[in-house]
C-alpha cells in the first residue's frame, strides 16, 4: 500500500499520522509489533506506542517499524494529578528514556503495583475470590494491571454483564474499585519528558467533563510547567469543539497532536481512524524542532518507496 508522508500543516486530510496507541507493554490487545503491522496496513505512516506508564514495547516496536517502513516516535503515557483530576500526559521521546523520567517510570510501575493489590481487596469484598490472581490471568503477562484487567476479570466471574458495566458498578469515580495512586503532580511528569529531551503532549483534553474555562486553566499549568502540546482530536469527537480546543492551543502557542488511542482491533477506533482536524493554525506537534527529523525520515522513507536499512 502506498504510504503518505506526513502534512506540514492540518488540512482536513484523513489522518496518516497516529502518536497514541497501546500494545501489551500495558493494557492493548496486541504485541507491539503487530500494533505497527496494523499501522501499515491501516496506511500509517509515522506512529508513536504510548504505552501507560512504560516504555517496555519500544524495542519491539521499533524493530518492526524498520521492517514496515513506517516512523516510529518512542512514547509513554504517564498518569498524573491536576486538581484532584487524573490527567493524561504522552510523552514523545525520540532519544528514549533518560534522566529523571527513568526513575519516573519505575515510580509508576510500583504506584501501579500498590493500586493493584488496594483494587483486588475491595473487589474481593463484593464476591471477587482471588481477585489479583484472576485480573493477572486476564492480563495474560506480568506487566503492571490496570482497571481494565479487573474488569475483565469481573465478567469472566460472572459478577457483571461487560466491561461498561464492571467499571459503572465497581471501578469508576467513586466505586469500590476507584482507588487513587499517589500519581505525580502534572509539572512533576511533564519535567521527566523535558529532561529526557522530549515533547509533553497533554492527553484527550475534552475527556475529562471540564468546562471550556477550566479545560483552560488546565492548559494554562500546562503550558506554565512546559509542556508543548495537547491532543487536538482524540477518537472521534464533534468538528465544532475540535475548533474551539485549536482556539485555545494557539492562544497558548501550543501544537497540536492526533491520535485513536487504540487499545484493541474490531472496535471503532483502528490505528490512524479518528475525526479530521479542521483547517486551522495550529502546527502540527511532528513540526516541532525535536520531532521533525522523524517526521523527515518518515518522508525519505516513504519517497522511496519502502523500508530503508
Amino acid at each position: 500500500m502506498p504510504m503518505t508522508a506526513p502534512p506540514a500543516r492540518f488540512e482536513g486530510e484523513p489522518h496518516r499520522v497516529d502518536l497514541h496507541m497501546h500494545s501489551t507493554a500495558s493494557d492493548g490487545a496486541l504485541p507491539p509489533a503487530e500494533v505497527v503491522a496494523l499501522c501499515r496496513a491501516k496506511g500509517v505512516s509515522l506512529m508513536a506506542l504510548t504505552d501507560h506508564d512504560t516504555m517496555d514495547g519500544i524495542d519491539e516496536a521499533e524493530a518492526a517499524a524498520r521492517e514496515q517502513g513506517i516512523g516510529l516516535i518512542p512514547g509513554t503515557e504517564l498518569s498524573t494529578q491536576w486538581s484532584g483530576i487524573n490527567i493524561h500526559v504522552v510523552g514523545l521521546l525520540p532519544e528514549g528514556p533518560r534522566g529523571d523520567l527513568v526513575a519516573g517510570l519505575a515510580a509508576q510501575a510500583e504506584a501501579r503495583e500498590q493500586r493493584s493489590w488496594r483494587i483486588a481487596e475491595r473487589l474481593e469484598k463484593i464476591g471477587l475470590k482471588d481477585a489479583l490472581a484472576r485480573a493477572r490471568e486476564q492480563a495474560g503477562s506480568e506487566r503492571p494491571l490496570g482497571r481494565p484487567d479487573f474488569a475483565k476479570a469481573l465478567v469472566a466471574a460472572g459478577l457483571v454483564p461487560d466491561i461498561g458495566t464492571a467499571f459503572k458498578k465497581h471501578l469508576g469515580n467513586g466505586k469500590a474499585g476507584d482507588i487513587k495512586a499517589h500519581w505525580p503532580f502534572l509539572a512533576t511528569a511533564v519535567a521527566w519528558i523535558l529532561d529526557a529531551g522530549g515533547v509533553a503532549v497533554l492527553a484527550h483534553p475534552l475527556r475529562h467533563g471540564l468546562t471550556r474555562r477550566k479545560r483552560g486553566l488546565l492548559l494554562d499549568d500546562f503550558a506554565a510547567a512546559g509542556g508543548q502540546a495537547a491532543e487536538l482530536v482524540s477518537g472521534f469527537q464533534n468538528p465544532d469543539v475540535t475548533r474551539d480546543l485549536a482556539r485555545q492551543l494557539q492562544e497558548r502557542e501550543l501544537y497540536g497532536s492526533v491520535g485513536s488511542d487504540f487499545h484493541f482491533p474490531g472496535g471503532h477506533l483502528a490505528p490512524g481512524s479518528m475525526s479530521p482536524v479542521p483547517r486551522t493554525a495550529t502546527p502540527p506537534v511532528w513540526a516541532h524542532p525535536r520531532l521533525a527529523g522523524i517526521a523527515a525520515t518518515a518522508a525519505g522513507r516513504d519517497r522511496a518507496g519502502g523500508p530503508q536499512a
